[in-house]
């Protein structure tokens, strides 16, 4: 087997344990090489540490430079800042990778298989907003002001790029509002048609598309898509729109790519409403874990974790409530790892 990995994990708030525990029990069963260093974010962090992202953590990110993590909640009230903007402002993650592919076919959708990429760290969510008082309402004005980068958007079109020539990816679609917003994404529009010109043209088909009428297609006809790439606010809309093509967040990895670190993650809340109950869904972060295996250069176990949770769920029909079937969570990471086994 390969060389020991050095890896953080975070099992994160609510229900995060939980399908934590599921994964790691799929991941054992693989025989991946990942030695855990087990630390808390979330509720858990600023119950144990006063701070949902705590030194502790942050710095065993910084020596793994890999981590998988569960939903963290981020408490209520002024103070705190998204416990997810901070870790990919903390380590440079540039890249978010959302694919999203049918696994249970029958729904509204079937045959999906998309990828969205979507810039990080810029556009509107660097957060500079403020309010500009007037006739004693404190909030009479509300302004934000949104930078793209040359440098920041070739960074994430070129990831884009090589990550579709590196999967097979027929075509890649630039998603833009730069009939409008002529500056802040003109920039990421033609720094895209201008790096595929110098370097990538032939290797894979390059379209464009206004944000709006993206959104419109992807639920009219979604085929007609293969890799979206695309701005900070755009992408979070995107991923999350692409996600319910095959069946919500609970079927929706996550990794966060910068070029030192890199993050896996499921992308759903942390559901404490179902915390405890054992029937939490763990497919997103196992999705997640096999992107993290594709991520680390261990595609044929990547493979494997696929094979077995789409043989589970159509083969076995072992399913979790959200999904029509009655397997609590601990039933359906069992049935999976029987499947890896060969069982």
């Amino acid at each position: 087997m390969s060389t020991v990995i050095p890896a953080t994990l975070i099992p994160g708030d609510g229900i995060g344990p939980e399908i934590v525990d599921a994964t790691l029990a799929a991941l054992d069963a693989l025989g991946a090489p990942f030695e855990w260093d087990r630390q808390i974010g979330g509720l858990a962090g600023v119950q144990a540490a006063g701070d949902p992202l705590p030194a502790a953590t942050l710095e065993s990110i910084r020596r793994t430079r890999l981590a998988l993590k569960g939903p963290l909640e981020t408490p209520s009230g002024g103070g705190y800042r998204s416990s997810n903007v901070r870790l990919r402002e903390e380590f440079g993650l540039y890249a978010n990778l959302r694919p999203a592919r049918t696994l249970v076919p029958g729904g509204r959708f079937d045959d999906i298989d998309l990828v969205v990429v979507r810039e990080n760290l810029e556009g509107l969510y660097i957060g500079h907003e403020h309010y500009v008082p007037i006739d004693g309402d404190p909030h009479a004005v509300a302004m934000a002001t949104g930078i793209n980068t040359r440098q920041g958007s070739r960074r994430l079109l070129e990831y884009a790029f090589e990550t579709a020539v590196a999967t097979g990816r027929k075509k890649v679609t630039i998603v833009h509002k730069a009939n409008i917003m002529k500056a802040l994404t003109g920039i990421f529009l033609e720094t895209g048609l201008d790096l595929y010109e110098r370097k990538y043209k032939g290797k894979f088909e390059l379209d464009t598309v206004i944000i709006d009428a993206c959104a419109m297609k992807l639920v009219l006809n979604p085929w007609q898509f293969d890799m979206l790439v695309t701005t900070n606010l755009f992408g979070d809309i995107l991923s999350d729109l692409v996600a319910g093509l095959v069946g919500g967040l609970g079927m929706a990895p996550g990794a966060n790519i910068g070029a030192d670190a890199a993050i896996f993650e499921a992308v759903h809340g942390s559901a404490p409403d179902i915390a405890g109950k054992g029937i939490a869904n763990p497919t997103a972060l196992m999705l997640a874990a096999a992107l993290m295996l594709d991520h680390c250069k261990l595609p044929e176990l990547a493979t494997r974790l696929r094979r077995a949770l789409d043989e589970t769920l159509n083969i076995d029909k072992v399913r979790t409530g959200d999904l029509g079937g009655s397997a609590g969570t601990a039933a359906f990471a069992k049935a999976l790892v029987s499947r890896i086994s060969g069982g």
